[in-house]
């Protein structure tokens, strides 16, 4: 199977699983709290089901694994990884800062990513293949230069998101950058990609939270792998640097 035919299915992923999120934000839409203490709508369950049902019809091979429903196939050597709401709390709270998630893994290893903001209509996408590249809504996008860490306006999701050692280390970079904005989940990474940030940095991420990311990073240009500087692959730890610039990718390796 080709990457431009498994793009072209992402993207129908992601208009099935807008259609199924945008009627309830905004709209009350009742919380619940899973296992792990954090919340689910009901958008959440049925934008995940909306994108397995066309998986299971279309690609009736390849695995999935979703935040909602788990993992299916797991044995499969293509493996597509969904989210179908990454930043469930900002989407209760009415913020466009949420996003569906859809990457492809092939042998652990990412390929295909895309990030979708349904309110605003921004869609990224990243590809590593021999037409590697990322797009905003279809048009080419590069993450920026940024010759140091005291000139990088950075990003995190929440501190409380960090564990005690985590929280440590985070603050040994947020004392160094120019700027720190809190909040934004997956939409900062499709900004870093745009050259809009030059830093994001998180812990505890899961599979389905960073697998669509880092083609879109990558595919921009720009930086991405865990604390020790490895690459993101299945069975990482989830600790998380995105950076538009390797000199900064380097110094904030160094702090950390």
């Amino acid at each position: 199977m080709s990457l431009a035919a498994d793009l072209a299915l992402a993207h129908r992923l992601a208009d099935a699983a807008a259609a199924a999120i945008l009627p309830h934000f905004r709209a009350g839409a009742k919380v619940q709290e899973k296992g792990d203490l954090t919340p689910v709508t009901v958008a959440d369950r049925a934008a995940e089901a909306a994108m397995r049902a066309i998986l299971l019809r279309d690609r009736p091979a390849d695995g999935i694994l979703g935040e909602e429903e788990g993992l299916t196939r797991g044995n499969a050597r293509r493996l597509w990884v969904l989210d179908p709401i990454d930043g469930t709390r900002a989407f209760i709270a009415g913020r466009a800062t949420f996003g569906t998630l859809i990457g492809l893994l092939e042998d652990g290893i990412p390929v295909l990513g895309l990030i979708d903001q349904p309110v605003a209509r921004e869609r990224w996408v990243g590809r590593l293949d021999a037409q590697a590249g990322a797009t905003l809504n279809g048009r080419p996008v590069r993450v920026r230069a940024c010759t140091g860490l005291g000139l990088a306006r950075a990003a995190t999701t929440s501190p409380a998101a960090f564990s005690a050692a985590g929280h440590a280390a985070f603050q040994r970079i947020g004392g160094q950058v120019a700027d720190m904005l809190f909040g934004g989940d997956c939409h900062n990474y499709g900004l870093l990609a745009a050259g809009h940030l030059d830093l994001v940095i998180e812990e505890g991420l899961r599979p389905w939270d960073w697998a669509a990311l880092v083609p879109v990073v990558k595919g921009a240009g720009g930086q991405i792998s865990d604390w020790r500087g490895r690459p993101l692959m299945l069975g990482a730890a989830g600790d998380v640097i995105a950076s538009g610039d390797r000199r900064v990718h380097e110094a904030v390796l160094a702090r950390l």
